[in-house]
């Protein structure tokens, strides 16, 4: 029996698959244009440059001859964006440019919001048609071609737009700006931009007013204001701090004039995040605004985080929340990587690793009486276990630095990935099953690689453990991930690699304990079937991974792919053949073989409208983005369920806890809402809402209650543990 080619060949094409696949999908998405339009926004870049490009002048010039640029969004009537300070909900508007050497692009310059109300909860955000203009740069480094004409400006763009629902949405746009002459076509709307901009407060000193703070007192910030423009005395401003996640958003101020002095007194907010020694705020009136940063003077009170706030992992995702003050601290890393240690550890408990268990079994009876083989199978398994662990981090890292929204367990969010991993366990069920040999068909240096390389195998093993067992989250493992993607790079790594040692653990233990070793049975023909037994978990495993697959591309995905696995056996059963018959029926059914994969194979990779997928029955509904915003408003708790089809502990728990007749009875005497958020494929919505709750992975239970903290529940769920959350509202 050997696997290591299999393994070398098959993991190398999930790679490709699953690379290729992210591709695809990204160049379908990205197609560049200048003007984007959605059901819901109108999004288009402009240029202004009413005195041209100034090409070659000194970089202190060129500053007061910036060329402008910018995104608007004409919304939908009852559509909105948000500020740079969102409130209560919802994300900023997220600009990515692309330039030429030697121009430089500035931060936006954001228009007075608006606020905008949602039950008890309130958001700052635009209505209408709003343009973010940026300010370019051309600096003495930018050096055109004698051929060109133009300035090439690319931009890649995210928003999140909001009605009762709110729905993620991007755009890829590209605009030229003639360098000789003068761009003005759209100077209207930004000299409507740049009169929203705020203004600074007259008297300010490096923008902070000497005779102007924030007088902490108590569970109160009370501004004192000095310096705005006269005709403002007498009239109502609005308040828009730019520090998230500090006063009580949907909070009416009391305000008042003292002469020229602005005062207004506004409550902290339940779950404040934030203690600044200086707070940058804009205050509104009629459109126009005018900026100051004022001293906060006090002591911040202690933030309460409420009992049971974040479950059995309280400290980590305390540790993990935006903004924490301490995420980088080596107490969070010290309890991330106690976290990650035991959550690799009891990945081994796991169901969907106990296929890759079972080859290490199958590895351990054949080096029964070698102990040196076998601490070195227990090293090289380690090595690819912790390496897997630390480049599929790596991945993660660097796609959400690029802008993605993705969490742990994204490479089965990829349908490509899926079948190939199908494909693959289909074979090595196959071949423990006795039903073919590599040796029979293969070259017999290829055949003996694996008794030539035994320690490539087992680390091979180790990558393929990781390639099924990384979507398992398990308990402390969510909250340490959560912790992990905010932390600084090799801190982060640093936790990944932990939790692949957890997970290597108890084998490299045995490896290098010899009571393990001579507990075993000897060798003999009983060998022969445990290796037959061992290909059951195999196949149960793909067929946990064709209804993943189903998921995600629905009734025809999965039947496509339970098709191309029989035609894949098929051929490799003709390949052990021997003589004639051989020749014409392997030649015959890999072309059969080959028609079949252009004939359905599209299948498996096409993702299937979510929507029907997403309508349930009964109690569970579909979570939406906003929907428990709405929800709570209305004085309802809310049960979410953060799950995926292909997280075998959210199954586990959606079949027992979750299904408790008893459990469900005290749901509905309380009146929660139950919300399901399926998080099968990838949705940068439910991937936002994890990382607002300190978490980057699935199962993730939380209840919520109209004033009060959400309450993260532990992945491993129990009936007694919900029913204690329950009696806190």
């Amino acid at each position: 029996m050997t696997r290591s080619r299999l393994l070398h060949a098959l993991t190398f094409a999930m790679v490709l698959i699953a690379a290729g696949g992210h591709s695809a999908t990204g160049w379908a998405q990205n197609f560049t244009k200048n003007v984007v339009v959605t059901p819901q926004v109108r999004a288009e870049l402009l240029a202004f440059a009413p005195q041209g490009v100034p090409v070659g002048q000194p970089e202190a010039a060129a500053k007061k001859q910036p060329v402008w640029v910018g995104l608007q969004l004409a919304h939908k009537p009852e559509w909105h964006t948000y500020w740079k300070n969102a409130g209560d909900s919802g994300l900023p508007t997220s600009l990515e440019w692309t330039l030429p050497p030697g121009v430089i692009a500035g931060d936006i310059a954001w228009p007075v919001p608006k606020k905008i109300p949602i039950g008890s909860l309130a958001n700052y955000g635009y209505e209408g048609t709003v343009l973010l203009p940026v300010p370019l740069t051309i600096t003495p480094d930018f050096k055109p071609t004698l051929t060109s004409n133009t300035l090439d400006v690319k931009l890649k763009a995210s928003w999140l737009v909001c009605r009762k629902e709110c729905i993620p949405e991007e755009g890829e746009f590209a605009i030229q700006i003639p360098l000789k002459g003068s761009t003005a076509l759209h100077a209207e709307a930004f000299e409507t931009a740049f009169k929203a901009q705020p203004r600074p407060v007259m008297g300010s000193v490096a923008g902070i007013l000497p005779d102007s703070q924030i007088q902490i007192d108590g569970n109160l910030l009370r501004f004192s204001v000095q310096g705005l423009p006269v005709e403002l005395r007498g009239k109502t401003l609005d308040v828009f701090p730019e520090t998230t996640e500090v006063i009580e958003t949907a909070a009416t101020p009391r305000q008042a004039w003292n002469g020229a002095e602005w005062t207004a007194s506004i409550p902290l907010a339940p779950q404040r995040l934030n203690s600044p020694s200086v707070m940058p705020v804009v205050l509104g009136h009629g459109g126009q605004g005018w900026r100051t940063e004022l001293k906060v003077l006090g002591t911040w009170p202690k933030v309460q985080s409420g009992p049971g706030a974040v479950g059995s992992a309280g400290a980590l995702t305390a540790a993990a929340a935006p903004g924490s003050q301490v995420s980088g601290s080596a107490a969070s890393l010290g309890l991330a990587l106690l976290g990650a240690l035991l959550g690799g550890l009891i990945l081994n408990l796991m169901p969907c690793v106990f296929p890759v268990l079972a080859i290490k079994v199958v590895g351990f009876t054949r080096h029964a009486n070698d102990r040196r083989a076998h601490r070195l199978s227990g090293l090289a398994y380690t090595a690819g276990v912790v390496a897997s662990f630390v480049a599929l981090g790596a991945l993660l890292l660097a796609l959400r630095a690029a802008g993605e929204g993705l969490g742990w367990g994204f490479q089965l969010q990829s349908p490509g990935m899926v079948a190939a991993l199908a494909a693959l366990f289909t074979l090595i069920g196959l071949n423990l099953a006795g039903v073919f040999e590599f040796g029979n068909f293969l070259p017999s240096g290829v055949a003996s690689l694996q008794a030539r390389h035994p320690v490539a195998d087992s680390f091979l093993t180790g990558v393929l453990a990781v390639a099924v067992a990384s979507p398992c989250t398990a308990p402390f493992m969510g909250a340490s991930l959560g912790l992990a993607v905010n932390l600084p790079a090799a801190q982060a790594l640093a936790v990944f690699a932990t939790l692949g040692l957890g997970l290597a653990l108890p084998y490299l233990a045995a490896s290098f304990v010899p009571a393990v070793a001579r507990a075993l049975p000897r060798p003999g023909p009983w060998m022969n079937t445990f290796r037959r037994l061992m290909a059951f978990p195999m196949f149960a495993t793909v067929v946990w991974l064709v209804w993943v697959l189903g998921q995600q591309t629905g009734i025809d995905g999965a039947g496509a792919l339970l098709a191309l696995l029989v035609g894949g056996a098929f051929v490799v059963w003709t390949l052990t053949l021997t003589g004639a018959s051989r020749t014409w029926l392997a030649s015959l059914s890999i072309a059969a073989f080959g028609l079949l994969t252009l004939g359905i194979g599209p299948n498996v990779l096409r993702m299937v409208d979510p929507e029907p997928m997403a309508a349930t029955t009964g109690r569970w509904q579909p979570w939406t983005p906003g929907k428990v915003d709405t929800l709570l408003a209305a004085g309802q708790p809310v049960f979410v369920d953060f799950t995926a089809a292909w997280c075998v502990t959210c199954q586990y728990n959606k079949k027992t806890t979750l299904a408790d007749a008893g459990l469900l009875a005290d749901f509905d005497a309380r009146k929660v809402q139950l919300l399901r958020a399926d998080w099968t494929r990838r949705d940068p919505a439910i991937t936002a809402a994890l990382a607002a709750l300190g978490r980057n992975g699935v199962p993730v239970y939380v209840l919520y209650a109209a004033g009060k903290p959400p309450v993260v529940l532990s992945e491993i769920l129990s009936v007694g543990e919900v029913r204690a959350a329950l009696a806190g509202l």
